[in-house]
């Protein structure tokens, strides 16, 4: 497994969404850093609450110069279903991530095992969670990486450290 160091540029990532567009973290430009929540699909019942978490809190994110993005390796059909069950209006939702990017990113790979208590059946593959801030430059601030769907970093205190982060300067730690 690959591991993405904080002030070295992040691995490419380019994603069809659910908007219709292709979101290439090349091509984005926030103010301060994107956001990257890599969640493991539609079969979840934690990512239901904890992606839903995340929609609410775009506004706040968006406030501080952050762009946000979710995605998973759920087919279109699979996240548009994600997006309309878990009632997300703000976020925008990316697809089809392929093994080898998750792999790129550091993330842990997962077998699927059946259906799930969401009544939904898993993926052969999927990634674990991940959540990742890069900034304007593509070099990474930030990584939270997963090997269980447990014990994610809550977004609320992602923004209250953002806070903090912008006030202070503070620099990318990890790099070593």
């Amino acid at each position: 497994m690959s591991r993405v160091l904080p002030r070295q540029p992040a691995p490419e990532l380019v994603a069809p969404t659910l908007s219709g567009t292709i979101w290439s973290l090349t091509a984005a430009s926030p103010q301060r850093f994107s956001l990257i929540v890599f969640y493991r699909g539609l079969h979840c019942p934690i990512c239901k609450t904890y992606i839903a978490e995340l929609d609410k809190l775009v506004p706040e994110f968006a406030t501080r110069g952050v762009e946000t993005i979710a995605l998973s390796s759920d087919t279109e059909a699979r996240a548009r279903q994600a997006q309309t069950s878990w009632n997300l209006s703000q976020l925008l939702v990316g697809h089809s991530l392929t093994i080898e990017t998750a792999r790129a990113w550091g993330l842990y790979i997962s077998t699927g095992r059946g259906m799930t208590s969401a009544g939904v059946e898993e993926p052969s593959l999927f990634s674990e969670p991940g959540m990742f801030l890069v900034r304007p430059d593509h070099t990474l601030y930030w990584a939270s990486v997963q090997s269980m769907p447990f014990a994610r970093p809550h977004f609320r205190d992602v923004v209250a450290a953002l806070d903090f982060v912008i006030a202070k300067d503070y620099p990318a730690r990890g790099e070593a």
